[in-house]
């Protein structure tokens, strides 16, 4: 009885220490993976509002469709749009009004 406690144990924290590490390379990756951009954040925006003719009030890098981009969001008139700044190049890849972001949480809802 003790040995198959023993063993239970000892797998829960075998899968513990295993699942953290995976986790922390993750996030490690994603932190570094902003090492591959050829322009800076305050360019993307800058970028992106200049496309759009308004105001960012967020931007983040983050991997969208498989590619790492800088995600934009404009303010212009009524309007929020969600514009996609290629970090190597500099260029406008997408620019689509976002209708759905109500709130701050960004979550995959909105």
């Amino acid at each position: 009885m003790k040995h198959k406690l023993y063993l239970t144990a000892l797998a829960a924290l075998a899968a513990t220490i295993i699942g953290s590490a995976v986790a922390a390379k993750t996030t490690e990756n994603d932190a570094l993976a902003i090492e591959t951009a050829k322009i800076g954040l305050t360019q993307a925006v800058t970028t992106a509002e200049q496309h759009v003719g308004g105001k960012a009030s967020r931007a983040e890098f983050e991997k969208h469709k498989g590619q790492w981009v800088f995600d934009v969001e404009v303010v212009s008139g009524k309007k929020v749009m969600d514009v996609k700044v290629d970090p190597t190049s500099g260029k406008v890849l997408a620019a689509t009004e976002d209708k759905t972001d109500h709130d701050d949480d960004h979550d995959k809802a909105d």
